[in-house]
C-alpha cells in the first residue's frame, strides 16, 4: 500500500511515458509536471493508495502534476463527498481531460451528481460548463438522467448558441444518447 504523497509520485516517475509527455506538452496540456502516465496506469497506482478524504484533497490540490489531478478522483470516498466541495473540483478544472476523469471516476457517482451538473452547464466559464457537459453524457450512459426532456430542451437551445467546438461535441453525443 503507498502510504504517502511521494510514494505516490515515485509510482508516476515509474510509470512515465516520455511520448505521451512529449505529446501531452505539444498540445498544451496546462501542467508544469507531466509524467506522461496511461489512465490505466493511473488507475492502477490508485488501487494501492489508501482512498481517503485527505490523500484525496492534497493530490487535487496539486495544480502543477497532471497525474496528482487524475488520480485523486479515484481516491474521494463517494459517500463523503459534499456538494460544495463537488462544486469547487469541478470549477478548479483546468483541462478537458481533467474534467473527463473527475466526471467519470467521480461525480457521476454522486447521489447529487444531476443537480450539480445543471448547475455546472449554467456557468459562465467554458470550461467548467464543458465539465458540466462531461457530467450530463457520464450521467446519460448509466441511464442516471432524472428528466430527459428538460434535457433534451437545454441541449437544442445550447447547441444553436455555443461556439467552442469541444462542448458541441459533447452536445452531439449527448442527442445521439437521448
Amino acid at each position: 500500500m503507498l502510504n504517502t504523497i511521494p510514494e505516490i509520485k515515485k509510482e508516476f516517475f515509474a510509470y512515465r511515458n516520455g511520448i505521451v509527455a512529449d505529446m501531452l506538452r505539444k498540445n498544451g496540456d496546462p501542467h508544469q509536471f507531466i509524467m506522461g502516465c496511461q489512465l490505466v496506469d493511473v488507475v492502477n497506482i490508485s488501487n494501492r493508495v489508501e482512498h481517503t478524504v485527505e490523500n484525496a484533497t492534497r493530490l487535487w490540490s496539486d495544480r502543477n502534476h497532471r497525474e496528482c489531478r487524475m488520480i485523486a478522483p479515484m481516491l474521494y470516498p463517494i459517500d463523503e463527498m459534499q456538494y460544495d466541495v463537488a462544486l469547487d473540483w469541478a470549477e478548479s478544472v483546468e483541462c478537458n481531460e481533467i474534467a473527463d476523469v473527475l466526471c467519470h471516476r467521480l461525480l457521476r457517482r454522486l447521489p447529487f451528481a444531476w443537480v450539480l451538473s445543471k448547475e455546472l452547464v449554467n456557468n459562465d466559464s467554458d470550461l467548467v460548463k464543458y465539465t458540466g457537459y462531461r457530467l450530463v453524457l457520464n450521467l446519460l450512459l448509466i441511464n442516471a438522467v432524472i428528466d430527459k426532456t428538460e434535457l433534451k430542451n437545454i441541449v437544442e437551445k445550447e447547441k444553436v448558441a455555443q461556439p467552442q467546438r469541444d462542448i458541441v461535441q459533447l452536445l452531439d453525443s449527448i442527442e445521439e444518447e437521448l
